[in-house]
């Protein structure tokens, strides 16, 4: 989808909420709606009326921004303290200006407020405009998640036919990220997780020197990055039999997913989809067990809407990118945990990402 047309709907937004401008400073709002990539933090500071569309950055990204953002008037600033204040006094009357609330610090908050009295501006906190919007991705967008799933997939061949006991979790790990690295992704998304035996009852274990043995449940989580969009999947690997409580662990969450991805449909909300799996783990006894929702929004930032949980109202559509990830964590033993990328389209959930789930696909070693 074009700049333009991101605009048009960013505009359609600010009409239908009383909105004369917004202000964006979230560095992948300000991706999308621009197509400036900027760098790590906030590079730039975007104000979006209905008949302009200017974009204030620093000296380090003028050129850059120039050159990505074509449909933006760019102007150079010497501090971010001072984008505000330039951008709300160069662009006349703006009765009623939305700013990103669950973005700014108090400390941002109130040198807004400050400039927004100076250019006699009305604030008006808003929540997840430019989120909803990237809630649906577009042909291209999907294109770049779907390199992204082909580079962890094969991420996660590659280890499977690598990893051997005595290799440590930071070991594993490294071999990972070296893999997707090498293999195209660009910085990847997020941490590696590798989680052996006990470790694994962690959601967000961090890789230890801990050396992983045979028969123990190790979880994978891997993602990568094409052209600024993530995947995320996560398998759970045992070396040699497993042993019957393992088998039947994984057995359930396999069936948790599968039901989920078989279930998941346009309409319904994330607090049903996530009751899909999480009806097969409570049944399965193991309610508690299971603490964090099925999924999230999967697309520039690695979690974003749609939220897939609980107690979410969000609605899934046709062409969301979200994850479906239905866990078991067990203190004192591990966990197993299987999670896919999947699009919606057609009127299912099909996942994007496509390595085995089998329990053993590696012997012992």
């Amino acid at each position: 989808m074009a700049v333009a047309q991101r605009l048009e709907r960013l505009r359609q937004q600010l009409a239908e909420k009383g909105l004369n401008a917004i202000l964006l400073t979230q560095p992948e709002n300000c991706r999308y709606i621009s197509g400036f990539t900027g760098s790590s933090g906030p590079a730039a500071t975007l104000l979006v009326s209905q008949d302009s569309a200017v974009l204030a950055t620093d000296f380090i990204h003028f050129e850059q921004a120039k050159q990505e953002a074509p449909d933006f008037d760019v102007i150079a600033v010497n501090t971010s303290s001072q984008r505000l204040t330039q951008l709300l006094s160069g662009n006349g009357k703006l009765a009623k200006v939305g700013f990103e609330a669950n973005v700014l610090s108090v400390a941002e908050f109130r040198r807004l407020s400050e400039e927004a009295d100076k250019a006699r501006a009305e604030l008006a906190p808003t929540e997840d405009i430019v989120d909803c919007l990237r809630a649906v991705k577009d042909e291209d967008e999907i294109s770049c998640i779907l390199r992204a799933a082909f580079i962890a997939d094969a991420a996660i061949a590659f280890i499977a036919s690598e990893i051997h006991s005595g290799m440590t979790e930071k070991e594993v790990a490294w071999e990972i990220e070296k893999y997707i690295r090498e293999n195209g992704s660009e910085p990847i998304p997020f941490d590696i997780i590798v989680a052996s035996g006990p470790n694994a009852a962690l959601p967000h274990a961090k890789p230890t020197d801990r050396p992983i043995s045979n028969g123990e449940p190790i979880i994978l989580d891997v993602g990568a990055r094409w052209k600024g969009y993530c995947s995320d999947l996560s398998r759970t690997l045992c070396l040699g039999p497993g042993g019957e409580r393992f088998r039947a662990i994984y057995d359930v969450v396999l069936q948790a997913q599968l039901s989920a991805l078989d279930g998941i449909a346009p309409g319904m909300t994330g607090a049903q989809a996530d009751g899909i799996s999480r009806e097969v783990i409570d049944q399965a006894g193991y309610k508690d067990a299971f603490g964090h929702g099925l999924g999230h929004g999967v697309g520039l930032a690695v979690h974003e809407r749609p939220r897939v949980s609980t107690a979410s109202a969000d609605v899934i559509r046709e062409n969301m990118v979200f994850t479906v990830e239905p866990a078991i964590y067990i203190t004192g033993w591990g966990g197993v945990r299987i999670e896919d990328t999947v699009l919606v389209r057609n009127g299912r959930a099909q996942p994007l990402t496509k390595a085995t789930k089998k329990a053993n696909p590696v012997e012992a070693s």
